[in-house]
């Protein structure tokens, strides 16, 4: 068998790789910057920190590291091709690790430095990132004192692993360091350096959440054991949820946190699946695994409801699924409970009922419908009573719906005037428009006068009305087919008095039809409209489309020149004129720090910071006393989970909410 002629690759321990005399690492000029934020960081802290509690046959590998030799210069540089963001990061890691132990253990702070800095030269790195970001790469590790203002990827990080590592968890640290690996790809001077690094990058299809979570739970299993898991657990959950199976886990795992999980890049479902459930050895496996086949049987239920066996909740499951699957996560939580004995049918079903109008109302009052969902599951959490507040929170009122359903477009036509006349499958009717959208010259309201002859005004109001609740009814497939395009009069004689429909019976009692018959019918239906989509008797009021702060988004990082993400922030009844994260984190901190004082100090105690008793690394403070500092020169994504943090704390996170603004919304 031949070998390799250009390319070399061995797998290799990363710390004593970095180690090595030999070793020194140049970032090429066509790299890009380097871009990890502190989510990045915390996910390779805590994997250092778990396979440091495994015992000594454990290893985590963090990949491939593509590399070039460069004789370019006296002295030999590896060109770094892949793996700049995790070295680098690594190396941040070091430097924090160096500081920590530098004066209790002056042994591993050497041990240390020889992963950090060259040993010809300690004011050299062993990692020269590109020229651009060197000197101020070098003056973070190194810890030299520079007073320019500046914000870097470089000091956010630095300072994150500063806030995390102390010096007695130094030893566990770097015991879960020793244990990296990866595999050292290094290139010969004929090797196509571009195709390897797409090779690597860019070949095959990434793989799914849903992928990322099978292999997790099953590949510390041997193979007898997966092969039981697989038959007994997740092929179930694969037939039940078929291609849906993704939503189903992000359904799933924000029913059971009450917190968002994010559908669309960087795994965040693989990643609120692995915070939920950090141990997924055999013997917590089968019991958590028994609880998501459980889910994933009533999962199917809701895709499919004539798997139903109750007729009323199959048919409140159908009209559920009028509006998507966003309701699901609180639509499992109820119907588990239901069929588990701990509420009753007509809980259930009251709750389908609350889910409908809240959709409904905000849809026609035109109100967003995201981030409404987990709130909702954490009400449930404290009781039916406390659903029912939550629910009436974000439901808008009778009046408010009253008004817009005279001149606004009736949304999902269909199901509302099925409900409403009485109409168990609208499926097989149309929904008709007594006056049409568009009518033809010679279409007649009153069966005197032709629309060729009706004022601009008159045909305005018309065509304004064409599409609300009292211009439209259900009429059947073969009745419409027959007067298609024809006025009102042969319509009512022809069609309408014809028709299995009541509702659509009763308009063959009017002789004429414009604007005041449209109005009148309009006022009758609402009435019933706003019976049968009942909002929560309780004197909530509508919340102007605020988002609790445990649901708001939380961004990694936020386009330049946007400076306005929310309109205003309502704090425990007062307002702030607050437009972006990082004020938020400073106000809300500065609040803890007085109001809540115990609550800060608690949180800080558990996640390292963000308040410290002194300014302990270069960059952003704000003193809060004399003797304590708020650090912030954290990126945004880490100051939302920061600000949630401590509210939650503190128990007050009910009280906060953001208005976004206009573009915090569709960003």
């Amino acid at each position: 068998m031949s070998t390799a002629t250009n390319v070399e690759a061995t797998a290799v321990n990363t710390i004593e790789w970095l180690a090595e005399d030999s070793t020194t690492i140049v970032v090429p000029v066509y790299q890009r910057q380097y871009r990890w934020d502190i989510g990045g960081c915390e996910q390779l802290l805590s994997d250092v920190r778990a396979v440091a509690r495994e015992d000594s046959a454990h290893r985590h590998f963090i990949g491939s590291i593509l590399s070039a030799a460069d004789d370019s210069e006296a002295d030999t540089d590896l060109v770094l091709i892949d793996g700049q963001q995790r070295i680098t990061t690594l190396m941040l890691l070091v430097a924090a690790l160096r500081h920590a132990v530098q004066d209790s253990d002056p042994l591993l702070a050497a041990d240390l430095d020889r992963v950090l800095v060259r040993p010809e030269d300690p004011t050299r790195t062993k990692l020269r990132p590109h020229d651009a970001w060197a000197e101020l790469y070098e003056s973070v590790v190194l810890e030299r004192d520079v007073q320019a203002e500046r914000e870097s990827r470089f000091d956010d990080n630095y300072a994150f692993f500063r806030s995390q590592v102390h010096a007695d968890e130094a030893p566990q640290i770097w015991a879960g360091l020793n244990k990296l690996e990866h595999v050292s790809i290094t290139l010969g001077a004929a090797a196509n350096a571009q195709q390897i690094f797409e090779s690597l990058n860019s070949t095959g299809e990434p793989l799914r959440d849903h992928e990322l979570i099978h292999n997790y739970m099953l590949m510390g299993l041997t193979h007898a054991e997966q092969l039981d898991v697989e038959a007994r657990f997740w092929l179930p959950i694969e037939q039940h949820t078929g291609e849906t199976i993704g939503a189903f886990w992000r359904h799933y795992l924000v029913m059971t946190t009450g917190r968002e999980v994010a559908a669309n890049g960087e795994h965040g479902v693989y990643s609120a699946f692995r915070h939920s459930f950090p141990r997924v050895d055999l013997d917590h496996l089968q019991a958590d695994a028994e609880v998501w086949r459980h889910y994933a049987e009533i999962y199917g239920i809701l895709l499919d409801p004539s798997l139903e066996k109750d007729p009323e909740i199959a048919r409140q499951l159908r009209y559920v699924n009028t509006f998507g699957r966003a309701s699901y996560p609180l639509v499992l939580n109820v119907y588990s409970d239901h069929s588990r004995g701990i509420i009753g049918r007509d809980e259930l079903i009251e709750t389908l009922e609350w889910i409908q109008t809240m959709y409904l109302r905000r849809t026609l009052v035109n109100l967003p419908n995201e981030r409404l969902v987990a709130r909702l599951c954490r009400a449930r959490a404290n009781g039916r009573e406390a659903l029912a507040r939550a629910f009436a929170r974000i439901t808008p009122s009778d009046e408010r719906v009253s008004a817009v359903l005279k001149y606004s477009e009736l949304p999902h036509p269909a199901y509302v005037l099925g409900r409403l006349e009485g109409v168990d499958d609208p499926d097989e009717f149309d929904v008709e428009h007594i006056v049409p959208t568009v009518p033809s010259d010679s279409w007649s309201g009153d069966g005197v006068r032709p629309w060729i002859d009706y004022s601009d005004d008159e045909r305005n109001a018309h065509r304004a009305l064409a599409p609300t609740l009292g211009n439209l009814t259900l009429l059947e497939q073969t009745l419409a087919e027959r007067v298609f395009g024809e006025s009102y009069s042969v319509k009512r004689d022809a069609a309408y008095a014809r028709s299995s429909v009541a509702e659509t019976r009763a308009l063959a009692d009017t002789e004429a039809w414009g604007t005041a018959a449209i109005s009148q019918r309009t006022i009758r239906l609402t009435s019933d409209l706003l019976r049968i989509w009942a909002r929560p008797a309780l004197p909530e009021i509508d919340d102007d489309g605020l988002t609790p702060i445990l649901d708001a988004v939380r961004r990694r990082g936020w386009p330049a020149g946007w400076e306005r993400e929310f309109e205003y922030v309502e704090y425990r009844g007062e307002r702030w004129e607050v437009f972006d994260v990082k004020h938020l984190f400073n106000r809300v901190f500065r609040r803890a720090w007085t109001d809540t004082h115990d609550a800060a100090m608690s949180y800080c105690a558990t996640h390292g910071g963000p308040i410290y008793e002194s300014m302990a690394w270069k960059g952003q403070w704000d003193q809060l006393d004399a003797t304590h500092h708020l650090y912030m020169g954290w990126d945004s994504n880490y100051m939302m989970n920061a600000v949630q943090g401590v509210l939650h704390e503190a128990d007050i996170a009910s009280e906060v909410f953001v208005k976004y603004s206009y573009i915090g919304n569709v960003m």
